[in-house]
C-alpha cells in the first residue's frame, strides 16, 4: 500500500490507500486531458528556466533530454497512442509519469523542482483559453461577416419593424440583420479585450509563496508568449477571474445568439412566412409529414441557458473560497471547457443557418400597412411648422378617424384630413410611401439605403481589426 501511494505525486506523506470512489471523485484527467499540449509547452519552458538558474538545476544535456521526451509525450497524445495508467490523476501527473518512463526518473524527476500543480494548472488553463478565445474570435467574425453579406444582398427588401412585438415602422430587412450584427460586434470586442487579462503568467509562483530557485519568470513569459507576469504568487495560483470573465462573455454572446434565433423562429412561422431555414438546419416531425421545424435555431436558443448556467454555478463556487488555492477550483475547468465547446459549435451552426436562409420578400411587403406611417404623418406636419408634440396628437386623431370610417389611414380623403387639421394639403398623400419613409431615416445608424451601406462597411472594417 505504501508503495502504491509513493507513486502519486503527493503520496509520500500517506500510508493508507484512497477509497476508489474518492479517487474517481478527485481525478480530473477524464476532462483536463484537453490541456495535454499546453501542459507540454509549459513544461518545456519551465525546463529551460531550470537550466538558467544559478546554479543550474538542469544541465544542457538534461534539458535536451526533457524537451525531446516531452515532444514524444505530446506526439503520443496527438496520435492517440498515449496509454493512461490507473494512477494518472490529472494531465500533469500523466505527462510527468510518461516523461520519466521515456527518459528515466533520475532526469524526469527534476522537472517539477520548485513547481506546484497550483501554478502549473493555472498556467495551462490560461494558455488553453488564449487559443480558444482566438478561435472564438474567428468563428464570431464568420457570423458578423455572413450577416453583412446577406444585408447587402437583401438591401432592397422592406419589412415591418417591431416594438413590443407590435408592428411599428417600416425598415429594410437588412437593417434588422445589422442590428444583430452590431450586438455580435460588441461580443467580438469583448473577446478581443479578454486576451491581455487571460495572458498573465502564474508559472513560477510555486504552491503559493513563490519559487525558491529564482527562476526567470520573464523568460517563462517570453517563451510562452504571454503578455505579463503575475504580480503576486498567492493571487496567481488561485485566480480564476479569467474563467469567470470568459463565462460572462460567452453567456452574453449566447444571449445575442438566442435573440437572433428567436426572431428567426418567429419569422419562419406560417403566420409570418418571411424566412425558411435550409434543409441542412431543419428537421421534420415523426407524426406530421408537413412539418419543417427550425431545430437548429431552437437548439441555439436553448444552449444559451446552458452557458448562463455554467457562469452562475461557477460564481457560486468561487464566491466563498479562502486564499489561496483550494480544490474547489478544479470546478473551474469543466465550465470553461463546456462553454468553449458550446459557443464554438453554436457560432458555426449559426453561420450555416444564415448562409442558407431563404427569405420571402413578398411576405415581408404584406406586413407593411399604412398605419405604420402614422409617425411619418406627424413628421409631415412638423415640416409645416407645427410642434411635434401637437402633431403626434393630430396623427393619433387621424388614426382614430380611419378606424371609425373603416378605411386604411392612407385612404382618408383630403377633406377628412383637413377636418382634423387644416394644415394638411394635397401632398399628404405622398406620406404613404414605404420606400420614402425608410429613406428619410438617413441619419447615422438609420435604415436608409445609404445608412445601411455605411453600417456594412463599418462592420467589415471591424472584422479586419487585429
Amino acid at each position: 500500500m505504501a508503495e502504491q501511494m509513493a507513486k502519486k505525486l503527493w503520496g509520500g506523506r500517506f500510508e493508507g490507500g484512497t477509497d476508489p470512489l474518492m479517487w474517481e471523485f478527485n481525478q480530473c484527467l477524464s476532462y483536463d486531458k484537453k490541456l495535454y499540449a499546453v501542459d507540454v509547452d509549459g513544461s518545456k519552458a519551465y525546463a529551460l528556466a531550470l537550466s538558467r538558474t544559478s546554479p543550474p538545476i538542469l544541465t544542457a544535456a538534461e534539458l535536451a533530454s526533457i524537451r525531446t521526451g516531452l515532444d514524444q509525450v505530446k506526439s503520443e497524445w496527438e496520435s492517440g497512442t498515449f496509454v493512461i495508467k490507473p494512477d494518472d490523476e490529472d494531465i500533469h501527473t500523466a505527462n510527468e509519469r510518461r516523461l520519466s518512463e521515456i527518459i528515466g526518473g533520475d532526469i524526469g524527476g527534476k522537472l517539477h523542482t520548485g513547481r506546484s500543480r497550483n501554478d502549473q494548472v493555472a498556467t495551462d488553463m490560461r494558455l488553453w483559453l488564449i487559443k480558444e478565445v482566438g478561435q472564438d474570435v474567428e468563428w464570431l467574425q464568420g457570423v458578423v461577416g455572413i450577416l453583412t453579406v446577406k444585408a447587402e444582398e437583401w438591401i432592397d427588401h422592406l419589412a415591418a419593424g417591431f416594438t413590443h412585438l407590435q408592428r411599428a415602422q417600416p425598415i429594410r430587412f437588412s437593417h434588422f440583420l445589422l442590428a444583430h450584427a452590431h450586438s455580435f460586434a460588441g461580443d467580438l470586442d469583448r473577446l478581443r479585450n479578454l486576451i491581455p487579462r487571460i495572458s498573465t503568467l502564474p508559472l513560477g509562483s510555486g504552491a503559493l509563496a513563490g519559487n525558491p530557485f529564482c527562476v526567470d519568470r520573464e523568460l517563462l513569459r517570453s517563451e510562452l508568449g504571454m503578455h505579463s507576469v503575475g504580480g503576486n504568487s498567492m493571487q496567481s495560483v488561485a485566480d480564476r477571474d479569467f474563467v469567470a470573465e470568459y463565462l460572462f462573455v460567452c453567456s452574453l454572446l449566447m444571449v445575442h445568439v438566442s435573440r437572433l434565433a428567436e426572431d428567426l423562429i418567429i419569422y419562419s412561422t406560417s403566420e409570418f412566412g418571411w424566412v425558411m431555414c435550409g434543409d441542412a438546419y431543419s428537421t421534420g416531425s415523426s407524426i406530421m409529414p408537413q412539418k419543417k421545424n427550425p431545430d437548429a435555431l431552437e437548439l441555439l436558443r436553448g444552449k444559451s441557458g446552458r452557458t448562463m448556467g455554467q457562469l452562475s454555478g461557477f460564481l457560486t463556487t468561487l464566491k466563498g473560497l479562502p486564499a489561496t488555492y483550494n480544490k474547489d477550483l478544479q470546478e473551474s475547468q469543466e465550465p470553461m471547457f463546456d462553454a468553449a465547446e458550446t459557443v464554438g459549435k453554436s457560432l458555426r451552426i449559426l453561420t450555416g443557418v444564415i448562409s442558407t436562409l431563404k427569405i420571402f420578400p413578398e411576405k415581408m411587403a404584406k406586413s407593411l400597412t399604412p398605419d405604420m406611417l402614422a409617425t411619418d404623418l406627424a413628421e409631415y406636419l412638423v415640416r409645416k411648422g407645427i410642434p411635434f408634440r401637437e402633431t403626434h396628437h393630430i396623427s393619433g386623431s387621424c388614426i382614430r378617424l380611419s378606424e371609425q370610417a373603416g378605411v386604411p389611414l392612407s385612404d382618408l380623403t383630403l377633406e377628412q384630413f383637413q377636418s382634423v387639421c387644416p394644415t394638411f394639403s394635397a401632398d399628404v398623400k405622398d406620406v404613404f410611401n414605404f420606400e420614402t419613409s425608410v429613406e428619410r431615416r438617413d441619419a447615422a445608424g438609420g435604415t436608409s439605403r445609404r445608412a445601411v451601406l455605411v453600417q456594412i462597411e463599418a462592420l467589415r472594417a471591424l472584422l479586419l481589426k487585429a
